[in-house]
Parts: structure tokens; sequence; C-alpha cells
């Protein structure tokens, strides 16, 4: 069996403990492929009722057989493109849902919809929404308006996207490597402390099949894995993983699937799930429950927790209770969990919660459930709930709400029953593909972890198959403070605007508006920035902050600048060292790029001055031929600021001969050091500064958490 086989274990029954893939296990008649030389149509039917039976994996198998023998068959294609799109394999099940359009658009009416989602959890935003557009101008089917609305949500995720992606989170997503994941399924991920993870998996990297391995081998279980660490710190790479059980081997049995582990807050009870698998291929998840005996020194025996019991359709197979999470709201001790319990119930699962009270009697410890509400729950699914109590957030993953991809991880503030201000997470901890499972461990930066089929993921089948844990390591804060000064007066210089420009890029990363001459920015890990000031009437000096060689481990760091301007007037000479050029040539030497290149940070730096780029000869030739040897050397130097970025309008080329020696030309010394090119401000042109405005705030930390709030915050929508 490979890992893409049990993958509708962890999104449908570990966590939902709905439908499951019937074909968990390779059967070794399935192994041998009996039905492979089948004609056609018998073929078909069997893809068909594999199809139906779950059996996505082996289905897909026999499905591409037949596109062998009729490549247009448009019915093969789309049956092709759901079986891929159950296994998460999403850029061929898009090409397959275009393909079953193309051959059969008269049938097939929602396959560029769909075409359009498997772009979008792809990462092809832009082709997403160009299906999605075209599927709402041929879709005339009466359920057109309902449909039309979730359409228009998922364009607007499409949009949320591409805006998140250019403003990422301060964060940076690793791969827990290869001593936690496999080429199976990894889970629910909780740390122990900042030392250690627990989490769930199978552990396997090997294709499992049935009747010659165990049948315990493809059941979940716990395990744990410390982390490295050397002389002087804990490391975030992990040790071998070792299987998590007590004493009494109270979590552990062959016969369910056993993860989504938690502690209460004080530590003396331990949930998790129990995940049975029923004879109906139907599934059942319920939340278990373990008190530590103090006096014995041991875990008692495991109880099934009583809050399944308030739901009238707890007999019913359908109906699950997962993703057990207990936390401190307020001075209550909440657990919050994931249910598809239908009173009361939002649609699909819903985040619920229940307050435990230990003065109660057993039975009656845990409150009747209630529903977080619509701020949090949608007519789809909502799983794997985790609450900060210190920043009094609850953190969630969605497939309802507007997402960057198929499940998105969503915060809110407030609780355990009303909520505001949710927002997606966004880039990188949000990606194309599902995103859920986010928790933070107790560092400083509130690292943490979210369990992803990203690209990048351990697979045996393909890139997205798959789910590992990954690691949430959050930028270390380094800003810039300083000041803007006047270099002749040593004053602050009021209702100047910093910029902040990447050396990576050379664009204007943030702008700090500054009523006083002070400012706070924040510099993002991983480019050098310089800073200089606009002002009316002033010219800015420069200063670079390095960040190039920060480490994502680093601590947090301010570093202090002071940036110097000068008033300006029309005729100031620069003055640039070692721009010489070479005897009877236009050429300068090789050395001068790096002066040249101080003219080029000065004209970035003030994007609203002109200058003037003044060329000279030696004394040896005519006149009129110093003339034109001169301008040419100008042209030279105008030519190599122009490929740099700089405007042409904004430089004037003069070649003004033999004239204005700065030496005596008696020596070849001398005439070396008058065989040279110098600049000159001639103008301030308007409407090229960045002008102060008053209505600015004078500090937006652009990177951080208000404009995340802007980019990626959700409608306020009880449809969303």
């Amino acid at each position: 069996m490979t890992k893409n086989l049990l993958l509708l274990t962890l999104v449908s029954f570990l966590i939902f403990g709905g439908n499951v893939n019937a074909q968990r296990l390779i059967t070794k008649s399935q192994k041998e492929d009996p039905a492979s030389k089948l004609p056609f149509k018998k073929k078909l039917r069997y893809a068909d009722r594999l199809f139906e039976q779950y059996s996505y994996y082996t289905a897909e198998g026999y499905y591409l057989q037949l596109l062998k023998e009729q490549p247009r068959n448009a019915h093969v294609h789309l049956k092709l493109a759901e079986a891929m799109r159950y296994n998460r394999d999403y850029g061929p099940s898009a090409d397959h849902y275009g393909k079953a359009y193309a051959y059969g658009a008269a049938l097939y009416t929602k396959a560029p919809y769909r075409e359009g989602i498997m772009r979008k959890m792809n990462g092809e935003y832009e082709k997403a929404i160009e299906r999605m557009e075209f599927f709402k101008t041929i879709y005339k089917a009466k359920d057109r308006r309902k449909l039309f609305k979730q359409v228009d949500k998922d364009i607007a995720g499409c949009k949320m996207a591409m805006k998140s992606i250019l403003n990422p989170e301060r964060a940076y997503i690793k791969n827990a490597g290869p001593n936690v994941n496999s080429a199976y399924t990894e889970y629910a991920p909780v740390p122990l402390g900042d030392s250690a993870l627990l989490f769930a998996t199978m552990k396997s990297n090997k294709i499992l099949y049935k009747g010659k391995d165990k049948r315990e081998d493809y059941y979940s279980k716990f395990m744990w894995a410390p982390k490295e660490f050397d002389r002087t710190r804990v490391k975030d790479s992990f040790e071998v993983a070792m299987p998590f059980k007590d004493d009494a081997g109270r979590f552990d049995t062959k016969s369910h699937h056993i993860g989504n582990g938690c502690w209460s807050p004080g530590g003396d009870r331990f949930y998790y799930t129990k995940c049975i698998e029923l004879d109906s291929m139907q599934s059942k998840c319920e939340i278990w429950v373990a008190k530590f005996d103090i006096k014995r020194g041991l875990w008692g025996k495991p109880k099934k927790l009583p809050i399944t019991d308030f739901s009238k359709d707890d007999d019913n197979p359908k109906i699950s209770s997962t993703n057990p999470h207990c936390a401190i709201v307020g001075k209550k001790e909440v657990l919050f969990f994931s249910s598809n319990r239908k009173l009361q119930g939002v649609g699909g699962f819903d985040i619920w919660y229940s307050v435990y009270d230990s003065t109660r009697e057993e039975a009656r410890q845990y409150r009747r459930p209630q529903n977080c509400g619509k701020r949090v729950n949608t007519v789809k699914d909502e799983i794997t709930p985790f609450y900060n109590t210190e920043e009094g957030r609850l953190y969630w993953a969605s497939n309802g709400l507007v997402g960057v991809g198929g499940f998105d991880v969503f915060t809110a503030e407030g609780g355990p029953s009303r909520y505001y201000n949710t927002r997606n997470l966004g880039f990188p901890i949000n990606s194309p593909a599902d995103d859920m499972y986010y928790i933070e461990d107790n560092s400083d930066k509130k690292n943490g972890y979210v369990v992803s089929n990203r690209v990048g993921s351990y697979y045996v089948k393909n890139p997205t198959c798959c789910d590992d844990i990954w690691r949430v390591i959050k930028e270390p804060s380094f800003y810039v403070r300083g000041k803007v000064i006047d270099e002749s007066t040593d004053e602050l210089i009021s209702e100047a605007v910093v910029k902040l420009t990447s050396e990576c890029t050379q664009k204007i990363k943030d702008t700090f508006y500054t009523k006083n001459g002070n400012f706070l920015m924040y510099t993002p890990i991983g480019c050098d920035y310089s800073l200089a000031a606009d002002k009316k009437g002033y010219v800015s000096g420069r200063t670079v902050v390095n960040t190039s060689s920060k480490d994502i481990m680093a601590p947090d760091d301010t570093t202090t600048v002071t940036i110097y301007m000068r008033k300006m007037g029309s005729g100031g000479d620069l003055n640039v060292n070692n721009v010489y050029h070479y005897f009877d040539q236009g050429k300068t030497h090789n050395y001068a790029s790096k002066a040249m290149d101080t003219i080029v940070n000065f004209l970035r730096d003030n994007p609203s001055i002109s200058v003037e780029i003044r060329s000279y000869t030696d004394s040896r030739g005519t006149t009129a031929y110093n003339k034109r040897l001169s301008l040419e050397r100008a042209r030279e130097v105008l030519d190599y600021l122009t490929t740099k970025g700089i405007d042409r309008s904004r430089m004037i080329a003069r070649g003004l001969g033999e004239a204005d020696p700065i030496r005596p030309n008696n020596s070849e010394e001398n005439m070396q050091w008058n065989r040279r090119t110098e600049f000159r401000i001639i103008g301030d042109v308007p409407g090229k500064r960045i002008v102060y405005d008053q209505n600015r705030p004078e500090y937006i930390d652009k990177s951080g958490d208000s404009a995340r709030r802007r980019n990626t915050a959700v409608p306020d929508d009880e449809d969303y």
C-alpha cells in the first residue's frame, strides 16, 4: 500500500471519521492486476466500480490504461480527474478536467470549475481565476446562483493568495525531516516543551500488502522524537522517533487508529482519539481521556469522553468527534474539538467546545458542547483547533472560508463562544495545498508546527499526495531605529519621509512618515537595506543595515542609525573620486565603476535630483578633438548610469575638453588626474519626491500583523 492509498485516512478518517478509501491495502489479486486484459467496456465497468467503492488509487491505474485505448473518451478523463482529485494530484487532475470538458462540453459543464479548483490548489492562481470566470459564463443550471456564490469565494481566495505571496508572514517553513516524517501520513504534532515532539504516524516507508503484512502495521500510533542538541543549545532538528507508551500500554491498540493527543493544562489528563473502521466503509472517531493516578504513578484506564453522549446521533456511524485540544480561556478550562454532529451544527465538521468543571461529579464534569459560531464555522469543514491562552486567540483549519488553498489555517480573537477579527494566516504558513494542525510551542518566538501536503513532503506516488509535519520557525524581529539630522546644524529634520530600499531588488520596501525626525522600521531577514530620506530642499545621505547574514534562529535585534541631510542648492558639486579615463579613450578605468556606483546610489536615494556629467581631457591634442573626446567620455558615464536604472532625463552629458585642469599638465601622473569626470547638481525635478503627508501614520509594520489583517482578512459575512 502506498502512502497515497492512506491519503483519505488522514483527511476523511483520522480527522473526520467519514468515508475512507476502501483501497487502503493492495490485495494480492490487485497486485497481479487480473483486469488489465479485459475488453474496454468491462474494464471501464470494473474501474467505475472501484471508484464507487472509494478505491481511487487502483481506479486511477485502470483509467490510465483505458485512455491508452481511447484517448478522447470524455467520461474516462472525468473519472480520472476525480480519482486524482481524491488522491490530491492537483496538476494532472486539472488537465484531465480540462480534457473532459473539451471532449464532452455538453455533458460535463462543471468540469471547468473543478479544473479551476485544482489549478488553485496547484498554485496556478491566474489560470484558476480564468477557468472559474469562464465557468460562470457557460453554466446555466438552476443551482447556479448558489454555486456561483461559492465560485466567487474561490476566486476571492485566488486573488488573496496572489497578494499574500507578495507580503508573506514573517516565518520560515521547513520539513521536520526523515526522523519524524515517513512515506505515510504524519499528523497531530504536540510540542513537549521546546525539546521534543509527540505526533501520530504509521511510520512506514514500504508498501504494505493485505495478507502479507500484519494488520496492525497500517494503524496509526503515537510516537515521539527528541530534538537534537549540541553543547550550546537545542537545535531545530529531530533525533530518531520512538514509540510513545505508558507502562501499561494504554495508549496503544491493534484494532484502532490512535492519534490527536493533547494534555489538560495541569497535565493530569491525556485526551486522544480512537477511530474504528466499520463494515459499511464508514468510520467513527471518538475522544477518549485517561487520568493520571498520582498514588500509583500510572495512567488510569482510558474512558470514552462523555460529551459524545449529548449527541442524539451518537450511534450514527457518520457522526464523529475528534481533534481534542484543551486550554484555559479566561478562568475556565475548555476542551475544544471538531465534530460533524447535526444538532446546532453549521455544516460539515464544526469547531465545538465543552467547559470542564472538576467540582462536579465525574459524569457531569464536561458541560454540554457548544458550537463556536459562524465567525469560525461554515457550511463546509472546520478542524484541528488550537487555542493560545496568552493571546486569547483560536487557530483552526477550514476549507469553507476564503483561502489560498484547500484547507487553510485561520485565527480569530475571543473565545470560547464569541470571536472577532477572523483572518487567514496567509503564506508561507498556508500553501496552495492542504494545511492544518497549526500549533505553537513554548519558545520565546512562539515557533510552531503545521501539517501539510505541500510540495516538499515525503511521498510515494505524487508530490502532494501525502501529509508531513512541518516546522514553523518565526523569523526574528529585526528593526532599525534612527534619526534624520541636518548635517550643518545637527538638529532633527521634521516631516521627512524615510525610505527603506532592498539592496537585493533595488525597490522601496517601506516608507516612514516621520513628524519629528525619529523613525522605526522593520528590516526582514535575508537582505541588506539602504535608508535615505526625502524632503523638499534637502539632499539625503544614506546608511545601510545588514540582515543578509542573520540566521533564522538569531534573537530579535534593533540597529540604531542616523541619516544626514543637507540643504540643496543648484550648482552644488558632488565629490566623487576615481572616475578617471584612459589616454585618448572614452572608456573609464576598470576601478571607476565602484565610484560611479556611489552616484547611482545617490540618485536612487534622491529621485528628484538631476545632475550634470562633466568630463575632461588633458592638454594633449587640439581643442576641437579634446571637446569631442571629453563628450564621448561623458556619454560613456551616462550610459553606465542608465544601465543601472537611472532615468536618462535626469542627466546631462557635457564635454569640457582640457578646461579647468586640477593639476598642471606637466607630467603623466598629473595628466591622469585631469582625465576625469565630475558631477554637479543642476536641479530638483517636480513630482519625483515622496512628499510628506500628515494624514499618513508614522509607523506601519508592513510585514507584520497590521498588514496581514488588511491583506488576508476574512469578510464579515455569516456565509463565510
